[in-house]
């Protein structure tokens, strides 16, 4: 998945989870599944930092 699908399914799973009308179960699982995704787009978002930050010096 490319990093905007990632984003737009954590979104996706955000407003699920404010609507606070899921099982706990449900919750749950989204929420982990939340937590997955924004692990996956923080690196993401580093790396790309690294890159430009390494651009700047060469």
């Amino acid at each position: 998945m490319t990093f905007e699908d990632n984003l737009k399914e954590l979104s996706e799973i955000v407003s699920k989870l404010e609507k606070g009308d899921l099982a706990l179960e449900e919750a749950v699982e989204l929420y982990g599944k939340g937590v997955k995704i924004s692990v996956v787009c923080r690196e993401e978002l580093d790396n790309a930092k690294l890159k430009i930050t390494e651009q700047g010096e060469g």
